[in-house]
């Protein structure tokens, strides 16, 4: 039996190695999230929804097959870790998208460095991925954690909130969210008053928002994201802990909202770099995707990412001719700007950052909402040359000195 299954091993890698795939016309785009815990409802399925619309719409444009994979790393890197090798040298695949769970992130980028495939993060946050850990082989698509860090942080800084206390996620993602916020309150004046670590997928928050509160802190800052930041907004309401001290989640999608309920959610700031409602262009792409959903559930804005980041991608691949050769396509995708439908004009630095606007959201009144959806308004648009770390302070070995 053991025989059997080594030679069946054998035959697939045959049938699927990436020069196979190559000559069958096949571009296979891999989409690792996380499909079963904290971060399921914010990427999970969505996010391949997305991706399989836009091999579908690149297909009618082209004419080239492509097909989509997926895998659940369970926000584990060593099983990220091996799902990309396998992935890269067994199955054929040629570029890997999405990855939330900034420690997995950091692992694939390295493994697409390594075998020279293509690394995009849209649900990756970790700002590393375009600073001193930068590929020529990595695009960073939709959002990181030096925007979201220092961007809530200013709002919050410029209406006189000075001091702070961190609730942290207790791996790479949520130590990198909260430096670049404690970087922004520091350089304004303001004051780091401490802060706790949590585990990944923490149910009982209680002890984490009682030292919060015991501190004073006029801002507790929740450097956490996905079921993780609505669990510690749900039991913050629980203590009444708004009474005094202001909430703020550093990270805050579409999903968290009803997953809190409105009366709950009323007020709470959000910078993302999407929200379906903002145009004709987003409202239409967005029914599509709603339809395609397995839960008929409207796309935050790491799941518009997967789209466009992986449309782009495809054009480049045309332009190469080939997918064969990461860094030509990456360096393709960094050569032409794009008017995206979803993200407005997209231009990519030499350090892989792609440059888009972001929006600063806030939620509605119950009664201002018209459906279970119309969630967000729309207070404000950062340029992107303002939204996202100057290229010069990222310490990236690719950029211009």
């Amino acid at each position: 039996m053991r025989q059997l299954a080594g030679i069946a091993a054998i035959v697939f890698s045959i049938l699927w190695s990436p020069a196979k795939a190559e000559m069958n016309g096949v571009i296979r785009i891999g989409v690792l999230n996380d499909m079963s815990s904290v971060y399921a409802d914010f990427q999970g399925p969505g996010s391949v929804a997305a991706a399989q619309l836009a091999a579908e719409d690149f297909a009618k444009q082209s004419g080239r097959r492509v097909e989509i994979l997926s895998g659940d790393h369970q926000n584990k890197p060593d099983i990220g870790a091996e799902i990309a090798r396998r992935w890269f040298d067994v199955d054929g695949v040629d570029m890997i998208i999405d990855v939330p769970n900034s420690a997995v992130a950091l692992a694939v980028a390295d493994i697409a460095r390594d075998k020279n495939k293509v690394f995009i993060g849209s649900g990756a946050g970790t700002a590393l991925l375009t600073g001193a850990k930068c590929s020529p082989n990595t695009v960073h698509w939709t959002y990181d954690t030096w925007a979201m860090g220092h961007g809530v942080a200013r709002g919050l800084l410029q209406q006189g909130a000075k001091t702070w206390f961190f609730v942290t996620a207790d791996y790479a993602f949520g130590d990198d969210l909260q430096k670049q916020a404690s970087e922004e309150v520091l350089a304004e004046g303001g004051q780091v008053l401490g802060g706790v670590r949590h585990p990944l997928g923490t149910n009982d928050f209680s002890s984490f928002l009682l030292q919060a509160q015991a501190s004073g802190a006029q801002v507790i800052g929740l450097a956490n994201a996905g079921g993780d930041t609505v669990n510690a907004i749900k039991q913050a309401a629980e203590f009444n802990l708004g009474a005094k001290q202001k909430i703020v989640a550093l990270i805050f999608d579409l999903q968290s909202v009803p997953a809190l309920g409105l009366k709950t959610a009323e007020g709470i700031s959000a910078l993302n770099a999407f929200y379906w409602d903002l145009n004709a262009e987003t409202r239409a792409w967005s029914q599509r995707y709603q339809e395609r959903h397995p839960q008929h559930q409207m796309p935050n804005h790491m799941q518009a990412g997967v789209y466009s980041a992986a449309m782009d991608y495809l054009k480049a691949v045309d332009k190469v001719g080939s997918p064969t050769d990461g860094r030509a396509i990456v360096a393709a995708m960094k050569a032409a700007p794009v008017d995206d439908p979803l993200f407005g004009h997209v231009t990519i630095r030499e350090d892989g950052r792609a440059l888009h606007p972001m929006y600063l959201l806030q939620v509605k009144a119950p009664a201002q909402s018209k459906g279970p959806w119309d969630v967000f308004k729309l207070v404000a648009t950062i340029p992107a040359d303002q939204a996202f770390r100057p290229l010069a302070q990222g310490n990236c070995p690719l950029a211009s000195k």
